[in-house]
């Protein structure tokens, strides 16, 4: 068996509320084993069978369509993939953690839509970006709260969905893994 970690972006936000025990409960009734929410809303550990994470995405977005009438994107990462996440992230350590966040991508996006990402970006604020594997690095400096570096802007110049968690809490899931 692999422990895994999936991601849910869209979770109590924006209207779509669900109880942890409701989605740790749909985990369960699909065979997935030791499963557990933590941290927060929409972090899932479980452990299956190893197989490429890109179908255990597709099943967990129709769950989510099919049991609580949810459209949500999710990324499924190991926990080495998720070390990865915190570890090459190269904006740890130079900021306050809580600032400093990794952004999971349903697919890894081209240099020029990177490039251009950052181009667009340039007069909008602070914030620091680099592209990792499968997810965009990013330093938020002066806080989420009033960045103008959103997760609609950044998904419609990569081309992908993501969500993002701040390398804090990684660091605290990886830790439960």
């Amino acid at each position: 068996m692999t422990r895994y970690l999936a991601l849910f972006g869209s979770i109590n936000v924006g209207g779509n509320r669900l109880k942890m025990a409701d989605l740790r409960y749909a985990f369960e009734r699909e065979a997935f084993e030791n499963v557990e929410t933590v941290v927060a809303s929409g972090n899932v550990l479980f452990d299956f069978d190893e197989r490429p994470t890109d179908g255990l995405e597709e099943l967990f977005a129709y769950m989510m369509r099919d049991r609580f009438d949810i459209d949500s994107f999710v990324a499924v990462r190991t926990k080495d993939e998720l070390r990865s996440a915190v570890e090459d992230n190269p904006f740890v350590g130079g900021s306050d953690d809580k600032f400093v966040h990794t952004h999971f991508l349903e697919c890894q996006p081209d240099r020029a839509r990177f490039d251009k990402l950052v181009s667009d970006h340039q007069e909008r604020g602070d914030e620091k970006m680099a592209l990792g594997e499968r997810c965009l690095y990013i330093d938020y400096v002066n806080g989420v709260g009033d960045s103008k570096l959103t997760s609609a802007f950044i998904e419609r110049r990569l081309g992908c969905r993501g969500t993002a968690r701040n390398v804090r809490s990684l660091a605290r899931i990886l830790a439960k893994m």
